[in-house]
């Protein structure tokens, strides 16, 4: 064990130097070949993030774009609409030069060692979920020239139109569910996920696919049904137990901590938002997502959220407090420790995009209620895995369905805001969905000086280090999709 850590530490300190498109696979000092398995291992840990990308894109913008978090932190650059440029591209500075270009690396070398198809299979269902991050936050970016420095010699990949993007990743999903069987991988216990189960790798694909089907609404309905009936015919996630996630531990070697948790250690400043206080009445999950700042209490009626969009002044010209140890925050004694398991896709969101399949086309057997239920449970019943603190009865869970029953009337509505809900902290993906769906619907700031007019952004922007680094293809992006700014709309989001 101490063997594998002290490789994947290795693997991982290289990769975190790497910020730049122009630095993909170049490094002379890494060793020639790290085992295929530790490499999936890294990507894995990539993907779930450092404090770096997890600080600024995930929380700093993302949470309270979505007012799932507020401050009244001047930094807090995506609670007031405010554009920190560094803050804004740090998740597409960062992935480029780990993630990506070890999961690239990893397809080279399975093919040069004529590793078995489905670790092919594996690795390519990793690779289309760290893209699909990617794209969805900042629309054109490097796809099919991207990672492939060290192969290529281009050091100034271009922008691929997400639209190209978005059908190859469903390409790659469909062909590599096609290959896995029901055994388990080469991988093993290095895959941080599943084990190398092959059958729990297909559910994800297929969940996956449901996932980018969805995304097609807007701008190919048709597409998007043709996408979701495929992957629900394949076989999606079935139980919590199919959760792709992964465990992390606070132990010394700090080369498996939660990215989120170690935000929390450094930053005391964040608060739980009105908004999504104000949602969480009468629900089981508010006592355990949720604690009184001044002094952990978890009482329901201590728990109050911070408005949005405010700064210290503000926060005390509105509410004639200023004082944001009386607000909440997020439950540090259960889920914003270094050790928190950080989830990709869960049991819950599947069957919330079920309860809508089912809705809009009459999907997954036709039951949009039943689905719903299910995912409010299953939102419910994973907060389990944070520890025995977050285990919640199912005699709750009834009382909370009963008083909150399906509204066929609203069901979209009802459906994507309980996907909110259950996608608390993985504000990434959070914010596509709100983007995609439109809700919940949430009230905008209107912060003195935005970079808005006072709307929630729509995409967060590239490195300014592209302008100089790889200017034509920056600008070809640039022509094509639109300004690099906040407000303008990625492709599926037109």
């Amino acid at each position: 064990m101490r063997k594998i850590l002290f490789i994947l530490s290795f693997v991982l300190v290289l990769g975190a130097c790497d910020k730049g498109f122009e630095e993909l696979n170049v490094n002379p000092t890494a060793p020639n070949q790290v085992p295929a398995t530790t490499k999936l291992s890294a990507a894995q840990l990539y993907t779930s993030g450092e404090r770096y990308e997890n600080w600024r894109a995930n929380l700093i913008y993302s949470s309270t774009m979505m007012q799932h978090l507020s401050t009244t932190a001047g930094y807090w650059s995506g609670d007031k609409y405010t554009w920190n440029k560094g803050y804004a591209s740090s998740m597409i500075d960062r992935i480029y030069g780990n993630a990506i270009k070890t999961v690239e690396d990893m397809l080279v070398q399975l093919d040069e060692e004529e590793q078995p198809e489905e670790m092919k299979a594996i690795t390519r269902i990793m690779r289309v979920f760290i893209y699909h991050r990617l794209t969805d936050l900042y629309g054109d970016v490097p796809y099919s020239e991207a990672g492939k420095a060290v192969l290529t010699g281009n050091l100034t990949p271009k922008y691929d139109k997400q639209s190209d993007i978005y059908a190859d990743m469903l390409k790659e999903l469909e062909e590599s569910v096609a290959v896995l069987g029901t055994g388990v991988s080469g991988f093993g216990d290095a895959d941080l996920m599943f084990q190398g189960d092959q059958s729990q790798w297909k559910k994800f694909g297929n969940s996956m696919m449901l996932r980018l089907g969805l995304r097609l609404i807007k701008v190919d309905p048709a597409a998007a049904e043709a996408w979701a009936t495929k992957a629900i015919a394949g076989g999606v996630m079935e139980s919590n137990d199919d959760i792709a996630y992964i465990q992390h531990t606070a132990g010394p070697e700090g080369i498996n901590k939660n990215g989120n948790g170690e935000v929390f250690t450094a930053d005391s400043n964040p608060r739980m938002s009105k908004t999504f206080i104000d949602f969480l009445q009468g629900d089981p999950r508010l006592p355990i997502l949720a604690a009184r700042k001044s002094d952990g209490s978890t009482n329901v009626a201590d728990l109050k959220g911070l408005p949005n969009g405010l700064d210290s002044q503000l926060l005390e010209e509105s509410t004639g407090e200023k004082d944001t140890d009386l607000y909440a925050e997020p439950n540090r004694s259960i889920i914003t420790g270094e050790g928190a398991p950080m989830f990709f896709q869960t049991y819950a969101e599947v069957e919330f995009m079920l309860a809508e399949a089912a809705e809009r086309w009459g999907l997954a057997g036709g039951n949009a209620e039943a689905h719903y239920n299910a995912g409010v449970r299953a939102a419910m019943k994973m907060l389990a895995i944070y520890g025995d603190a977050a285990i919640i009865d199912d005699a709750d869970i009834d009382a909370y369905l009963t008083a909150n029953p399906f509204d066929a009337a609203n069901a979209l509505e009802q459906i994507n805001t309980q996907y909110w809900a259950a996608t608390f902290l993985n504000e990434y993906e959070a914010f596509a969905n709100w983007r995609r769906t439109g809700f919940p619907n949430l009230t905008p700031t209107n912060y003195p000086g935005n970079e808005t007019g006072g709307t929630i952004p729509r995409r967060l922007t590239y490195s300014t280090s592209e302008q100089s680094n790889n200017p034509d293809n920056y600008a070809a992006a640039i022509a094509s999709q639109g300004p690099d700014v906040l407000t303008t709309r990625v492709w599926w989001d037109k």
